[in-house]
């Protein structure tokens, strides 16, 4: 790979490559550290003499910027820190959108390696320690044949057909949802997903409903393409679909398993949601984020599966079985919008790699999937038990559980008063991160409490972690 140094004319050669280079080293472009060609190489690409180039490294390394190395090479010095780069003089003519952009809340992105706590209670976080790397590096390998024996071509916005007819196969099974392959676009994760209904269907000023409390990465993905946010309150049932307003264009919802809350939409209450937008005219957006994981009672039909209308769009992820770094999800759309969802996915990234689509699907053809769920479920099951032990005894005095029997997170809310943001600081004091319920409402008071994730914290953890809260807990009331 050729350095980028640009040459003018034939008047000093020198000055012109010792300038372009001390600029760039400075500029931290040439970062510290970094190997510059040989003179001889510089020298042919450039189409000046090897002297000339000899000469400015040795200029340069007498100014300390170059070092060398005997039978190595010559690199940037690793003393040379890159100079800050000024702002520019004028307005950014589009500061006021930069403005909305930067002040933005996100209660749910997760911290930086440097900032995790040692127990996590993170909502979202999959445990990685159960992942199957052998059984997944087996389906690797197989994408990466898969890859080479392709012609290099872009592949098809919607997925790769092997994927597509995996992924039907498996929420037909588990899920109940009534699809082909054909109806899948593939994404890239379940955020993704939204923002291509959002592109297709939302313009400024329509009616978006959310339920409150939510997913707020959806409320302001919705808000970001210029939506009129309603937020409908839920009750123990689910969304209160009577106050779901006329002229409502998309009404997102989590039946399975309510974000944040955790309870499950009622039989009822569903058929009434479905009721309700074929009035309207609205599409349903069905975000089923891990409702494999099931621990009481009778299984559910999704929401798609009972739909008879062709107006919920079911969004779904592997984010949540298998590893959040995948970034890999889909959406099952009604057909009305099926060919613009694919548009949509062509004109922003084209298509999801491809060789995690083929990978994903030899990991669900083969049953490694299936089996993973399996697994992964017995150990979610325990630290669930174990999070109910502790606030139906000893944390009961100050949080009460809101009863749900999916997914992996619980939600406790306060039953006295209780200073929660300084109980999440004392607690990052020890290592144990909480997370707090308010971040998650938009229009109305919210109420204090926790929304404890227990997908990447280790069982064993749960008891002492849980003691230190107890603790702090305890010296808050002294």
């Amino acid at each position: 790979m050729e350095m980028h140094i640009v040459i003018k004319g034939d008047k000093d050669l020198a000055g012109q490559l010792y300038q372009q280079m001390k600029d760039a080293i400075h500029s931290g472009r040439l970062a510290a550290g970094s190997q510059i060609p040989p003179s001889r190489l510089l020298a042919e690409q450039l189409g000046i003499s090897r002297k000339t180039v000899s000469t400015v490294y040795a200029k340069l390394t007498d100014e300390r910027l170059l070092t060398g190395q005997v039978g190595v090479g010559t690199f940037v010095s690793s003393q040379v820190a890159p100079r800050s780069i000024s702002k520019g003089a004028g307005e950014l003519a589009g500061a006021a959108v930069v403005k909305r952009w930067n002040e933005m809340s996100t209660p749910l992105r997760h911290p930086a390696p440097a900032g995790r706590s040692r127990y996590e209670y993170i909502g979202g976080g999959s445990t990685k320690s159960q992942f199957p790397m052998d059984d997944w590096r087996r389906c690797v390998l197989f994408a990466l044949r898969q890859d080479t024996e392709s012609r290099g071509l872009y592949q098809q916005p919607e997925g790769s057909p092997m994927l597509r007819e995996a992924i039907a196969h498996h929420i037909g099974f588990a899920r109940g949802v009534k699809c082909v392959a054909s109806d899948i676009v593939v994404t890239n994760g379940a955020q993704q997903a939204l923002d291509l209904i959002a592109r297709v269907l939302v313009e400024p000023g329509c009616i978006v409903a959310i339920e409150e409390p939510g997913y707020p990465p959806a409320r302001l993905l919705f808000a970001s393409q210029g939506a009129q946010i309603v937020a409908v309150p839920v009750d123990r049932e689910g969304i209160v679909v009577e106050l779901i307003p006329e002229g409502t264009r998309l009404i997102y919802v989590t039946p399975s398993h309510q974000f944040p809350l955790g309870m499950s939409m009622s039989m009822q209450r569903r058929q009434a949601l479905l009721d309700r937008a074929r009035q309207i005219g609205a599409i349903i957006i069905e975000d089923d984020y891990d409702s494999e994981f099931r621990y009481e009672g009778r299984p559910t039909d999704s929401l798609q599966g009972m739909d008879q209308d062709n107006i919920v769009a079911y969004v779904g992820t592997f984010s949540k079985v298998l590893l959040p770094e995948l970034r890999l999800g889909y959406v099952v759309a009604p057909a009305e919008i099926l060919n613009a969802l694919a548009v949509a996915k062509h004109l922003t990234d084209w298509h999801t790699a491809s060789m995690t689509q083929y990978a994903i699907a030899k990991f669900i053809n083969d049953g490694y999937l299936a089996r993973h769920i399996r697994q992964c479920h017995a150990m979610y099951s325990r630290r669930r038990e174990k999070l109910l032990a502790r606030f139906s005894t000893d944390l009961a005095e100050w949080f009460e559980v809101i009863p749900t029997v999916a997914g992996f997170h619980l939600t406790v809310l306060c039953k006295k008063k209780v200073d929660v943001a300084q109980l999440i600081k004392l607690a990052r004091r020890v290592d144990v991160g909480l997370y707090p319920l308010d971040g998650f409402y938009h229009s109305s008071e919210p109420q204090p409490g926790l929304i404890l994730g227990f997908g990447s914290i280790e069982t064993l953890d749960i008891d002492f972690s849980l003691d230190l809260v107890r603790d702090i807990l305890q010296q808050m009331d002294a």
